[in-house]
């Protein structure tokens, strides 16, 4: 029990880590195109932030998803790389479809892996809402300067 503790904690923590240095590429990003983004015509840059932030929020989970499998793999709990991706999406996704399982000795890192995804969703939820939110606010700024 305390190994699957352990070990889900540190899995947990990965892909969380992924997710925060992803976060700050995707902020360095919008640092960058600051002065673009809050130009004229606002509508079609908030789309295409919000484009973009989507494509990082999936990549970003497409990770943690590859975290947590390739770890079930390399513990040799699933026999293929496909089942261990399968069962990771839908552990993560919190879906939960229970058509393929964890052995009862490792049953624990599913709970877990539910888990991360779950508070992945959450922050990478928060990070669209902030980033729109952010040029948003920069939009209306600059045109008040007007």
């Amino acid at each position: 029990m305390f190994i699957q503790i352990a070990l889900g904690t540190a899995l947990m923590l990965c892909s969380v880590l992924v997710s925060g240095l992803a976060f700050w590429g995707f902020e360095v990003l919008l640092v960058r195109h600051h002065d673009w983004l809050v130009k004229e015509p606002h509508r079609p840059k908030l789309a295409l932030v919000l484009a973009v932030a989507a494509l990082w929020v999936l990549g970003m989970v497409t990770a943690g998803v590859w975290i947590w499998a390739l770890a079930l793999w390399a513990l040799g709990i699933f026999i293929t790389i496909e089942a261990s991706v399968y069962f990771s999406l839908v552990a993560f996704t919190t879906l939960g479809f229970g058509d393929i399982l964890l052995p009862h000795q490792w049953r624990l890192l599913g709970g877990m892996a539910a888990a991360n995804g779950l508070l992945n969703m959450g922050l990478l939820t928060a990070m669209l809402v902030e980033a729109l939110r952010h040029i948003r606010l920069s939009q209306i700024e600059v045109k008040r300067r007007r």
